[in-house]
């Protein structure tokens, strides 16, 4: 049987990149996959997908967004058992040239975002006897790494609030686990240069960068029942470096 089968996901950020990834393969592992995203791409994906997905145009950083989310989920699906906090911003600067705006923009989507989609999903969840919650760090997250102060720092936040979700959400069944990732080739590494990124490459001992599949493989393990017994877990999907 498919490691999804019969389950509902929500995954933020779903319409690109490692989010599309995830949707994509918790499909075809059995899944009903609601792609929340501010982009009005997810809804082609969702079409792609077909009578499996549901696009919802979401800010996760708006507290009434994400509980239009799980009413339409509620309303398409009747359940939800897996979260995946999937959308991030990354815009890469110093402490020094950090401004206060830039930094409050990085807390909206990579913090807050994780923390009210957390509270979105426990009473559906509860309702359906349990769930997985799979929140997207970063390995910047894991270790000081340099130019990126907003963004690291949201990500050490997030593997905090995991752990603390972890133990608080145990005796209802919530299981809550951080997925680390590396050097992924997405979008989203835009953000630097491409000498930057081809320098990153080189120091990753597997020699390159991972396909977003790769990192959707590591979460859909964590949100299937295979991971019964993790909760609190950081798995890093980095090729065997932290940069």
């Amino acid at each position: 049987m498919a490691r999804l089968e019969g389950k509902v996901a929500i995954i933020t950020g779903a319409a690109s990149g490692q989010g599309a990834a995830e949707a994509r393969l918790f499909v075809a592992e059995g899944a009903r996959v609601v792609i929340a995203d501010i982009q009005e791409a997810g809804a082609q994906l969702a079409a792609d997908l077909g009578d499996a997905a549901l696009f919802v145009k979401h800010d996760v950083a708006d507290q009434d967004s994400w509980e239009r989310v799980v009413s339409q989920v509620l309303g398409r699906f009747g359940r939800v058992d897996i979260l995946v906090n999937n959308a991030a911003m990354f815009k890469p600067k110093p402490l020094i040239e950090t401004e206060p705006s830039e930094l409050d923009a990085h807390y909206r989507v990579n913090h807050l975002g994780v923390f009210l989609g957390m509270r979105a999903v426990i009473e559906p969840m509860k309702s359906a006897g349990g769930g997985s919650i799979v929140n997207i760090a970063s390995v910047s997250g894991l270790r000081a790494i340099p130019g990126q102060f907003a963004y690291a720092s949201t990500n050490w936040a997030v593997r905090g609030m995991t752990g603390n979700a972890a133990v608080e959400l145990a005796s209802l069944g919530i299981r809550v686990n951080t997925v680390c990732p590396g050097l992924i080739d997405t979008p989203m590494l835009a953000g630097n240069s491409p000498e930057t990124n081809a320098f990153f490459a080189k120091m990753v001992p597997l020699g390159r960068m991972a396909r977003p599949e790769e990192v959707a493989e590591a979460v859909a393990f964590l949100a299937s029942d295979g991971a019964s017994y993790m909760t609190g877990a950081e798995l890093a999907v980095d090729g065997g470096g932290r940069l």
